[in-house]
């Protein structure tokens, strides 16, 4: 008996699982960018505070330097 044509069959089909399956697997969904945008508001305002307290220093530094 000659079982060539089940391979055939079964790699494309063994494709379309490994391909919905590995979607699944990597976060492609809402909440991963969700995560994401707050990951980055976080970022965005310590560097925001950062630069606050950059200003202020600087402005201690003309006091000083006065």
């Amino acid at each position: 008996m000659d079982w060539s044509w089940l391979l055939v069959l079964v790699c494309p089909l063994m494709m379309v699982f490994m391909m919905v399956f590995g979607m699944k697997g990597h976060g492609h969904g809402h909440a991963s960018h969700s995560k994401h945008s707050k990951d980055d508001h976080e970022i965005q305002t310590q560097i925001n505070e950062l630069k606050m307290q950059n200003e202020e220093l600087r402005q201690e530094l003309q006091k000083i330097a006065k």
